[in-house]
């Protein structure tokens, strides 16, 4: 009995030492072939939020090549609208860049000297450099190019995303003609699609929500661009955790520099509202467990992916994650992998008791 455990540690040990080592291995080709791959990976997030509409075209009888052509024609407007307003966005924030510093060492001295006065010590040098006159123009500079990168980027998504269209009506049969693939592999593979289909369909709802809600409050506020830090919320709101943290940024620091450290506190506050209605109260009503992650597991997939693929995949976190967890319970060998990921155990098992 103690020769067979040991062989058995041993076995256990060795498979262990093997997948990290795999894992290891994968992951750097992931991070070296980044670039390419994060332009796939976005093709296949329009896919996916596109294939309900390609699939009910083509159950109304509308041929495929038109079907295809007005998927891809929505695509690039909606994506030629939001990049044309923020390119006018951006490039009136940098005309009007002059007089936001002006407005901003005026607002920065005020609370400077209000704290200073109630016995703060505020470091007045190292605002200076933080506030020097070129500081604001890279940024925004910066900003700009790096823009302009992925407008050009984003045609090469829309063309790969309309060639994966194309191949998605014949996918569920080239997948059975596959030597070893069943009935129960495609039903798993059909599950993990839907699975990640309604999280981001979901997502993008509550994600235009957001949008919506952010650009009129800031519209009403008086808020210089306030479309485009609609958009920006939009965006920003896939993250999780994080990203409506990341979108109330910007909003905030330009109400403060037009109005006023009042104006700020009110916009700040704006944000949170919205984010509490839609994220705590809106979207547990309609998602509800969905993701079946655990909540470390969420953080720590978007840090891990941030650093594989760069800002998108902060973006395609959770996607991504939830992928891996549904290919890791498809395998017996990395079953107890998966549990790891996954949320409250009595909780799933009542969500399946209710199921069944």
């Amino acid at each position: 009995m103690s020769a067979a455990l040991k062989v058995h540690r041993s076995m256990s040990l060795r498979d262990l030492l093997f997948h990290g080592a795999a894992f290891v291995v994968i992951i750097a080709g992931l991070k070296a072939a980044a670039p390419l791959i994060v332009l796939f990976l976005l093709a296949i997030f329009l896919v996916v939020l596109a294939m309900p509409a390609h699939m009910g075209m083509l159950r109304r009888g509308v041929p495929p090549a038109i079907a295809l052509l007005i998927l891809v024609a929505f695509l690039a407007v909606v994506g030629g609208v939001m990049a044309h307003v923020l390119r006018l966005s951006m490039e009136d924030i940098y005309r009007k860049l002059p007089s936001y510093q002006v407005s901003l060492q005026e607002q920065v001295s005020v609370v400077t000297s209000w704290l200073t006065a109630h016995g703060v010590e505020v470091p007045n040098e190292i605002i200076r450099r933080t506030l020097s006159e070129k500081a604001p123009f890279q940024m925004v500079g910066n900003a700009i190019t790096t823009f302009s990168k992925f407008l050009g980027r984003g045609f090469i998504v829309i063309l790969i995303a309309a060639f994966m269209l194309m191949e998605a009506t014949v996918l569920p049969a080239k997948l059975k003609s596959i030597p070893g693939v069943d009935d129960r592999s495609l039903d798993r593979f059909k599950q993990m699609l839907d699975n990640i289909r309604v999280y981001i369909g979901m997502k993008t709802v509550m994600s235009l929500l957001t949008g919506v809600l952010v650009g009129s409050g800031l519209f009403l506020l008086d808020v210089d661009n306030a479309v485009m830090l609609g958009i920006l919320a939009f965006l920003l709101n896939y993250i999780p955790n994080i990203g409506s943290f990341m979108a109330g940024i910007p909003g905030v620091l330009l109400a403060f520099i037009q109005f006023g450290f009042g104006h700020g506190a009110v916009v700040l506050v704006m944000y949170v509202v919205v984010n509490v209605l839609v994220s705590n109260v809106i979207e547990p009503r309609y998602m509800g467990r969905g993701l079946g992650l655990s909540p470390m597991i969420i953080v720590m997939s978007l840090m891990f992916w941030a650093w594989v693929l760069g800002p998108v995949g902060m973006l395609l976190s959770i996607p991504l994650t939830m992928v891996l967890k549904i290919a890791m319970e498809s395998m017996p060998e990395t079953r107890g992998y998966a549990l790891l990921l996954g949320g409250n155990p009595e909780a799933r098992q009542g969500d399946e008791a209710d199921q069944g």
